[in-house]
C-alpha cells in the first residue's frame, strides 16, 4: 500500500500511541528523529509529523510501519498528506540554513482560500512579497503587532482583498514560514479565532529566520521565490502584478543581486552549487519569457525579474572574468559594492531583437565590451562571442 492509502483513522491511531509511550520513547521505538520543521498539531498538542505518518501506516491491514528512510518528509508529502486528511499544521522555527529548493518545496504547500463563487483567496500570496519585499528593503524581520497590522491592512485592501491580516500570518505560520510571539498554540487561520488571539496577544512577528535571510541577502532566493509565488498564485487571477510588485518594493533594478550582511553580523546561508544556481536562473529566464509571450498587455515588474535572473545567469558562469577568450587584461579593481568591473551584453543588441536569454548574452570587462559595440573587428567578435556563450551555457546545463 502507500501512503495514499491512508485515512484519518490510522493517523488517529498513531497519535493515541505516541500519547502513551511518550515522544521519545515513541520515536525510539520507530526509529525516527525529531521533525526539524513540520509537526502535527491536534487539540493543542504537537506530534512529529513524519514519524506518526511512518507508524500510521503500520496501522492499514496487512502492512507494517515505515522507517524514516522508506519515504520523504516535508510540505511536499506528509505536510500535503495530513492537510488533506484534514489535520493542521504547525512548525518550529529555527536559526539555521535554509535551501532555495526547501524554500520553494514549501510555498508549493500553501493552500490559499477558494471562495464558493471560484475566486481564490491572494491573501498569503501578498503577505509574503509584502515581506519579502521589506527584507530586499533591509527592514527588520521582527515588527511589533501595530506595525504589521497597519501596513498589511493597508497592501491587502489595495490590492483587492479585505484588510484581514490574521487569517494569512496564522496560516503562513502553521506551514512554517512565520514566525509568531505569544502563548501556544496560535489558532488555525479560519473561523474567528485568530482575529481573537492576534488582538488578544498583539504578538511580534515576521518571516521565519531562515526565510528572511534567504530572501534578504541571496539574489538567486529572491528572484527564484518571487517567481514562484507569481507564477503558481498570481498568473490564474486578474491581479496586477506590476502593482503588486512595486508596491512590495520589488520591483528594483538590484532584485537579483546579493546583499552583504553587516560586518557584524553572523549569517548561515545555504548557497547553491554554481551548476544548480545558473540553471535555475535560467530557468526563471525561461518560464518568464514563454508567459510574457503569452500575455496580452506587457508586464514591466515580470520582464525585469526576467532579465534580471538572466544577467545574474551569465555573471555566475563567467566566474568575475571577462568571457571574451582574447581579452588582453580586466580591470584589477572592483565595484564599490564589491562586485566585478564586468558588463553583462546581449551578443547581438537587444533593441534589435536579440534574445534576453544566458546562451546569447555574455559577460564583458569595459575594454571588451567598447570592442565589441565600436571596434573595427566588431563583427567577427560577435560571432566568435555567440560560440563561446553557447559552449559555456551548454556546459553548465549538463
Amino acid at each position: 500500500m502507500a501512503l495514499s492509502d491512508l485515512t484519518r483513522r490510522e493517523i488517529l491511531l498513531a497519535t493515541e500511541e505516541y500519547d502513551r509511550l511518550g515522544r521519545d520513547a515513541f520515536l525510539d521505538m520507530y526509529g525516527f528523529a525529531p521533525a526539524r520543521s513540520y509537526l502535527l498539531l491536534l487539540d493543542g498538542r504537537t506530534y512529529d509529523s513524519k514519524a506518526i505518518v511512518g507508524v500510521a501506516h503500520g496501522y492499514l491491514p496487512g502492512q507494517r510501519p515505515l522507517k524514516g528512510s522508506d519515504f520523504s518528509g516535508g510540505a511536499a508529502t506528509v505536510g500535503r498528506l495530513l492537510r488533506g486528511l484534514g489535520f493542521e499544521m504547525t512548525s518550529h522555527v529555527t536559526s539555521g540554513s535554509l535551501t532555495i529548493s526547501e524554500l520553494l518545496d514549501s510555498l508549493g504547500s500553501l493552500r490559499p482560500y477558494r471562495s464558493p463563487t471560484g475566486r481564490t483567496a491572494l491573501y498569503q500570496p501578498l503577505t509574503l512579497l509584502w515581506a519579502i519585499g521589506r527584507a530586499h528593503q533591509g527592514l527588520d524581520r521582527i515588527a511589533p503587532w501595530a506595525e504589521t497590522e497597519n501596513a498589511l491592512e493597508a497592501f491587502l485592501e489595495s490590492h483587492g482583498e479585505k484588510p484581514r491580516p490574521h487569517y494569512p500570518l496564522a496560516a503562513l505560520h502553521h506551514v512554517g514560514l512565520w514566525e509568531v510571539d505569544g502563548p501556544r498554540p496560535v489558532p488555525p487561520a479560519h473561523g474567528n479565532a485568530p482575529v481573537h488571539w492576534f488582538a488578544e496577544h498583539r504578538p511580534q512577528s515576521g518571516l521565519s529566520e531562515p526565510f528572511y535571510n534567504l530572501v534578504r541577502y541571496s539574489g538567486e532566493a529572491r528572484v527564484a521565490v518571487v517567481e514562484a509565488i507569481v507564477a503558481n498564485y498570481l498568473t490564474e487571477t486578474d491581479a496586477d502584478w506590476d502593482a503588486i510588485l512595486i508596491d512590495a518594493g520589488l520591483a528594483d533594478a538590484d532584485i537579483a543581486d546579493d546583499q552583504a550582511p553587516a560586518s557584524e553580523e553572523t549569517i548561515t546561508l545555504s548557497a547553491s552549487p554554481m551548476e544548480e544556481e545558473y540553471r535555475r536562473l535560467c530557468a526563471i529566464a525561461d518560464r518568464m519569457r514563454e508567459r510574457g509571450a503569452n500575455l496580452r498587455q506587457a508586464r514591466v515588474t515580470f520582464d525585469l525579474v526576467r532579465s534580471q535572473s538572466a544577467r545574474r545567469a551569465v555573471l555566475i558562469r563567467s566566474g568575475g572574468h571577462c568571457e571574451n577568450p582574447h581579452c588582453t587584461g580586466e580591470p584589477q579593481d572592483i565595484t564599490k559594492a564589491g562586485r566585478p568591473i564586468l558588463e553583462i551584453d546581449h551578443i547581438h543588441d537587444l533593441a534589435k531583437g536579440g534574445p534576453d536569454h544566458p546562451e546569447q548574452m555574455i559577460a564583458l570587462c569595459p575594454n571588451c565590451h567598447a570592442i565589441k559595440t565600436r571596434g573595427r573587428t566588431r563583427e567577427n567578435l560577435r560571432q566568435e562571442l555567440l560560440t563561446v556563450a553557447r559552449q559555456r551555457h551548454n556546459a553548465l546545463q549538463i
